[in-house]
């Protein structure tokens, strides 16, 4: 009894976690693992639902078992997308106007590429950086930030194709 409560717990967190994974997928353009990843989602899916669904809905430990599998597969898929830091991301930078030449240099040194744009802001001029960085350099580049100034207003958002661009080697 305690196997198939199990059973449907692991599959539900299989399948939310495949789930994550496939949405991912989609989102940078990988069409064709969604797809393979979506055929495995759904069959794990079938099976934990045939196992819950089995003898009908009397036993509210298989809900709770099924409900738990799903919660926890979120934030497991979660995480795993966070290791895979797949893609790419655009940051936008709006630093203090004495403080912009430091974070190009900064940045650059960093092996960044930063694109500065002199613009006019609600209280003067202004310059706006646009860093385009790989997933997992995010970390490294928000460091950067807090380091030069923590108070810094900058955005961050998915950039879903590009080409060309200058990115830090693997060895910073």
């Amino acid at each position: 009894m305690i196997g198939g409560y199990l059973f449907i717990f692991f599959a539900r967190v299989i399948d939310m976690s495949l789930d994550v994974i496939r949405v991912l997928m989609l989102m940078r353009d990988k069409r064709l693992l969604a797809a393979v990843i979506g055929f495995l989602e759904v069959s794990v899916f079938i099976l934990a639902l045939s196992q819950v669904l089995a003898g009908g809905l009397n036993d509210p430990v298989k809900v709770i078992a099924y409900a738990g599998g799903f919660a926890t597969g979120n934030y497991i898929g979660s995480l795993i997308e966070c290791r895979l830091a797949l893609g790419y991301l655009s940051l936008q930078v709006f630093p203090a106007p004495q403080l912009a030449s430091q974070f190009i240099e900064r940045l650059r040194q960093e092996g960044f590429g930063v694109t500065s744009v002199e613009c006019q802001g609600q209280c003067g001029e202004r310059t706006v950086l646009f860093v385009l960085l790989k997933r997992r350099d995010l970390q490294r580049a928000l460091s950067i930030l807090n380091k030069l100034d923590p108070n810094t207003f900058f955005n961050v958002s998915d950039a879903r194709l590009i080409h060309g661009g200058v990115f830090p080697s693997k060895s910073k």
